[in-house]
């Protein structure tokens, strides 16, 4: 049986929960991504520097009045690759299921 392909930039719990967040929402402000990942700001910065240099995000800085913001969104290939990485899992998850399934048919006195 293969294994699914697993997105190695996903792996990261870090950068998954950042990804699956900016997935359900469009242009987020940086400091509810910081809150809601439970992050600092250096280690979302790192993160997102790591994401935007696959194309999973995108940064786009701007002001509020005279306060400085920066804004995060979820790019077309950081969807793609999330999907395909969730998918990866449920078919791992699927596999250890049947398996399961499958030692306890052969198991003796079932």
């Amino acid at each position: 049986m293969a294994m699914p392909d697993l997105d190695p930039l996903l792996l990261d719990p870090t950068r998954l929960s950042i990804v699956a967040l900016l997935s359900g929402t469009e242009w987020a402000e940086f400091s509810w991504v910081r809150d809601s990942a439970g992050l600092s700001d250096s280690a979302l910065s790192k993160q997102i520097t790591n994401l935007a240099s696959a194309g999973y995000v995108e940064v786009k800085k701007g002001y509020v009045g005279k306060r400085p913001r920066t804004w995060l969104n979820l790019s077309g290939s950081g969807h793609q690759a999330l999907r395909a990485h969730v998918a990866a899992l449920n078919q791992i998850v699927e596999q250890s299921q049947r398996a399961e399934r499958t030692r306890h048919a052969e198991e003796p006195g079932e």
